[in-house]
């Protein structure tokens, strides 16, 4: 008898706001639910999949926040100096 896991639809929110991230908005949605969905997988023990969807929207958020204040710091010295 085969058994199938639900993918967690947190895990695919996380990746698309990851990386609609890079580009528009959506980091702190992508690591708000990654961080969720996967301490959901992990406490169903095995009934839910998407940890890989989930920990990439994370990283994907993280590398996003990170460009966005670089760009602000950037624009910030930017109009210090003019």
């Amino acid at each position: 008898m085969q058994t199938t896991t639900a993918t967690s639809s947190l895990a695919i929110v996380s990746l698309v706001a990851g990386i609609l991230g890079l580009f528009f908005f959506g980091s702190i949605i992508a690591i708000i639910c990654g961080h969720i969905a996967r301490s959901q997988i992990k406490e169903s023990k095995g009934a839910q999949s998407g940890d890989g969807m989930a920990l990439s929207g994370l990283i994907l958020g993280y590398i996003g926040v990170a460009i966005w204040a670089l760009w602000l710091i950037f624009a910030g010295v930017i109009a210090a100096a003019s």
